[in-house]
């Protein structure tokens, strides 16, 4: 497993909790809010409480395994092999609500220099498009 293998690297431990978060996102087709997660992990096990999920989210984002949504106050498991500190684009359909990210290293250093020119110290970049993805837009052509 992807995450299995970016922990060990990262000599962190991927505990049940954290691998239920993890695998309540994965197995979502559209990000999902915390209290989502927690009652998709309450119909296989007792209701966990709000700040173990919150944790869990925390550390599944500090090592690039969780993206958070930023429009949509949600998290979207990640696969792709980057660090936490990588920049990607999410694109969010408009209709079906399904997130594809794209990478956005070029975008995000120019905005980070243009906030740098202005004497501004940028911290989070986070950059969403919303439209209309490839399968309702071939849905709504035929």
């Amino acid at each position: 497993m992807h995450a299995e293998r970016v922990c060990k690297a990262r000599a962190q431990k991927l505990t049940p909790i954290r691998r239920q978060v993890l695998q309540a996102l994965l197995s979502s087709h559209r990000p999902l809010g915390a209290y989502e997660v927690i009652d998709d992990l309450a119909k296989s096990m007792p209701r966990p409480a709000p700040i173990t999920v919150y944790r869990a989210l925390e550390f599944l984002m500090a090592n690039g395994l969780v993206h958070r949504i930023e429009s949509r106050n949600a998290f979207l498991a990640c696969a792709h092999d980057h660090d936490a500190a990588a920049m990607v684009a999410f694109l969010i359909c408009e209709r079906c609500g399904s997130v594809g990210e794209i990478p956005a290293v070029p975008v995000a250093q120019s905005l980070n220099s243009a906030a740098r020119a202005t004497g501004f110290a940028p911290k989070l970049s986070v950059v969403e498009i919303t439209g209309t993805c490839a399968h309702c837009q071939s849905a709504s052509s035929n």
